[in-house]
């Protein structure tokens, strides 16, 4: 694969770009895949619209199959770490147990959703399985008692996303069209902290709104904690990517800044790294490197005073994908080190390995995946 430069220079900032073709695997679904995760083996899986699940070697090649019943949505995808063959997957309100050598059937099946899951996160310590729904509910499902061990109601309206902390097996994070991210510790049914999006605007944004600008409301699609365990972020509707520390029992926002011009629909920190992903419903993908402001937060802390099943948008489509880097950066104000101009709305961001090389998977409103090697750009 390769890759041809160019540059352009205005209003203080050099930017060189890369002009590249995503790899493209193709051959597994027929509809739009809505998820993505691999195992620490290189193995993919994705699930689509329609009950569809698939796994794909490392070359891009489909290597299982399985049709659900009842052709729910496959919305969330999640292997076990310490048994690679091990996947949790949701399709409606039903969340399944697979054993990805022989997808003949499922292993275990859950219905412990009373609305459709939007997303499942699993522990470090894996005996805890937590799934996200349509009715903001959060169920806790025991891996090892097989049932249900809490139950989290306090989203008022969809919860869209939830993940654990790494380190810390008894503490999650949700988020949710509701506008609001919650902190819980799953000793306790109540959770431990909450902000309202639109309501936490204390600070000026990095990159404000333009004026005359429509901002949409604040509806959280997407969180992602950092391998630390401490920093975490949050995509919303807004454009805005918001970036927390857990403080304890409470958390504050380190930053805010925007780059995408419609929501934000994916958040993905790479593996031990401040470096983050996001992907909008403007089918832009860009990557930040958010370690030096948060290094500054914590040498001199500043004061702190869906998908909504919309999965389509409008926007002009490029004839190819490319990137831009950025050089030099603006003074006072986060750029970021990568932005692909991806043209489909991004369902589902993934960074692993692929034959060795840090990759970029994405999972858009196609039937196939997307595959951006991240050696192919020189990033500053």
């Amino acid at each position: 694969m390769r890759s041809s430069p160019g540059a352009e220079e205005g209003n203080g900032k050099r930017r060189v770009f890369w002009a590249i073709m995503a790899v493209k695997w193709t051959g597994g679904h027929s509809s739009p895949i809505l998820c993505l995760n691999a195992s620490k083996d290189g193995l993919v899986a994705s699930g689509a619209e329609g009950g569809d699940l698939i796994t794909w070697g490392e070359d891009g090649t489909p290597v299982g199959h399985m049709q659900f019943q009842g052709a729910n949505d496959v919305t969330s995808v999640v292997f076990s770490p310490s048994c690679p063959t091990k996947l949790f997957a949701s399709h409606g309100e039903t969340i399944s147990i697979l054993d990805v050598r022989s997808l003949n059937g499922s292993l275990d099946n859950f219905h412990v959703n009373e609305e459709e899951i939007n997303c499942l996160s699993l522990n470090e310590t894996e005996n805890l399985l937590a799934s996200a729904d349509d009715s903001g509910a959060i169920k806790i499902l025991d891996l090892e008692k097989n049932k249900v061990t809490r139950s989290l109601k306090r989203h008022s309206n969809i919860c869209s996303s939830v993940a654990f902390r790494p380190q810390r097996p008894q503490s999650l994070l949700s988020c949710g069209l509701d506008m609001q991210v919650m902190l819980w510790n799953l000793q306790k049914a109540r959770p431990l902290w909450i902000t309202n999006l639109q309501e936490d605007e204390t600070e000026e944004m990095e990159n404000p709104q333009s004026p005359g600008q429509l901002l949409n409301p604040a509806l959280a699609h997407s969180i992602s904690v950092a391998s630390c365990g401490n920093i975490f972020s949050c995509g919303a509707e807004d454009g805005k990517v918001r970036i927390f520390r857990v403080m304890g029992v409470k958390c504050e926002r380190e930053l805010g800044f925007k780059g995408h011009t419609l929501g934000v629909s994916q958040v993905c920190f790479l593996p031990e790294s401040y470096l983050l992903l996001t992907g909008g419903n403007d089918g832009k993908i860009m990557m930040w490197d958010v370690s030096s402001e948060i290094e500054k937060k914590t040498k001199s802390p500043a004061k702190h005073t869906h998908r909504k099943k919309t999965k389509r948008a409008t926007y002009t489509k490029q004839e190819e994908n490319s990137a831009s880097i950025t050089d030099v950066e603006e003074h006072g104000k986060i750029s970021p080190k990568l932005n692909i101009e991806h043209g489909e709305k991004v369902n589902w961001l993934l960074a692993t390995q692929i034959k060795g090389h840090q990759s970029i998977l994405v999972a858009d409103q196609t039937n196939y995946i997307s595959v951006y090697p991240l050696n192919e750009f020189k990033m500053s």
